[in-house]
């Protein structure tokens, strides 16, 4: 029992449940009714259900049997005794689904001991049962009103009825009812912070849970819709010189093998980076055998990338004026937005010439696309209702603490701008 010094707010306090909270959690999906039998700890359901009837029973009715034996009471005095013993743990049977009108038998039960059978000493351990388990699931008024009701009609009865009550008796009933409920009240509280915390819990893994889908959703969009767009040039390049200028067909077949590949080995490199994460596992591990093997998209690749772009009709340049190696999740962002934004060319701009522009200031790296296309598809590409290209960028710099801009250039044509500072991406 505590000192009369200690104060139990102390322990409630919410650096103490930080400190718990986990602990509480694991507890409490262990032995909840929903978790696995083989994860649960803690009494098995019947036992927390049968448990207080039991203790009740034999903390109530066993001592009434005896009492009235010993004192060899005729079967009309002994029988409301021991029936009224035997009420409050009968009605704990239903404290689960019913707490509110099992907290009301029992107080009943309980008044009708206090005032017919005053010396029979039974402790009411089955209204303390049921007076906690009435806070804890929701019947808090219920409970209050009968121990408010059942109080009154003792008082009342007593002094209708004349029954002697000892003064040591009355205060040890009253802490006793205001224990109870206090017990009842730090469980039902202990059970809400419980409840909030895993509800917390499982708001923050559905949010991550949203934004790996969004992440996987960037990177193959940035992936193959690039890849897809070249394919599709290429292809209709060959079609086009197929009967005229076979060679030229060929080497727009080569391009289309050359490409299609390089998408697969992305994909396979976009999966294998998500399971070294531990983000998947649903068993593709033939499809992802050579992922480890794929190297992450870096600035390296840049050259290609303009060189893939490029074609008779689109000349691309590539000025890269970085003095240092920006870190790998800048470098990554740096690509995949170059990539998207040369892949939007080649869709959307009509384009005959673009330049990528790579340049560092002291607290953050600037890529630069400039186009001189006059496509009014190109331009609505930066409206309120952007398309997914751009949506993506935008998140991948804002992700890293930087900015993206977008919009028509001064002198014509069309810029992509994205600021990212040198810090992100460590």
């Amino acid at each position: 029992m505590p000192s009369p010094d200690h104060d139990p707010s102390a322990d409630r306090t919410p650096e103490a449940w930080a400190n718990r909270a986990d602990a509480i959690s694991r507890w409490e999906r262990r032995t909840s009714a929903d978790a696995p039998a083989g994860n649960r700890s803690g009494p098995p359901r019947w036992a927390r259900l049968w448990l207080p009837v039991i203790i009740s029973f034999l903390v109530q009715v066993v001592p009434a049997l005896v009492v009235t034996n010993r004192a060899r009471l005729p079967p009309e005095l002994a029988l409301p005794i021991v029936a009224l013993a035997l009420v409050g743990p009968l009605a704990l049977i239903g404290a689960r689904r019913f707490p509110g009108p099992v907290v009301a038998i029992a107080t009943a039960a309980t008044a009708a001991d206090l005032l017919f059978t005053p010396g029979s000493g039974a402790p009411y351990l089955a209204l303390a049962f049921a007076v906690i388990s009435a806070i804890v699931r929701g019947a808090r008024r219920w409970a209050f009103a009968s121990i408010a009701a059942g109080w009154v009609v003792v008082l009342v009865g007593s002094a209708t009825l004349g029954v002697p009550w000892h003064p040591g008796r009355v205060l040890l009933t009253a802490l006793g009812i205001i224990v109870v409920m206090l017990i009842g009240e730090a469980v039902r509280t202990r059970g809400e912070r419980v409840a909030a915390f895993q509800a917390a819990s499982r708001k923050r893994r559905e949010d991550a849970a949203g934004a790996e889908r969004v992440r996987i959703a960037r990177e193959l969009h940035d992936v193959l819709a690039h890849s897809l767009s070249q394919i599709n040039v290429q292809a209709g390049m060959g079609l086009h010189l197929i009967d005229s200028q076979p060679e030229k067909a060929r080497e727009a077949l080569s391009n289309i093998k050359a490409t299609s590949k390089t998408a697969l080995d992305e994909v396979r490199g976009v999966l294998g980076f998500l399971r070294s994460e531990g983000n998947i596992g649903w068993g593709a591990e033939e499809i992802l055998s050579e992922a480890a093997l794929v190297p992450q998209a870096d600035l390296s690749r840049l050259p290609a990338l303009v060189k893939s772009i490029s074609t008779d009709e689109l000349s691309v340049q590539l000025d890269n004026r970085l003095t240092s190696e920006p870190p790998p999740g800048v470098q990554l962002a740096l690509y995949r937005i170059a990539q998207e934004s040369l892949t939007n060319i080649v869709r959307h701009a009509g384009a005959t010439n673009a330049e990528v522009l790579l340049v560092e200031h002291p607290a953050d790296y600037v890529l630069a696309v400039t186009d001189n296309g006059t496509s009014t598809d190109h331009r609505a590409a930066s409206s309120v209702t952007e398309g997914r290209g751009l949506l993506g960028m935008r998140e991948r710099a804002e992700l890293l603490g930087g900015r993206l801009d977008a919009g028509p250039a001064t002198g014509g044509g069309f810029t992509v701008v994205a600021t990212l500072p040198r810090r992100s991406g460590q």
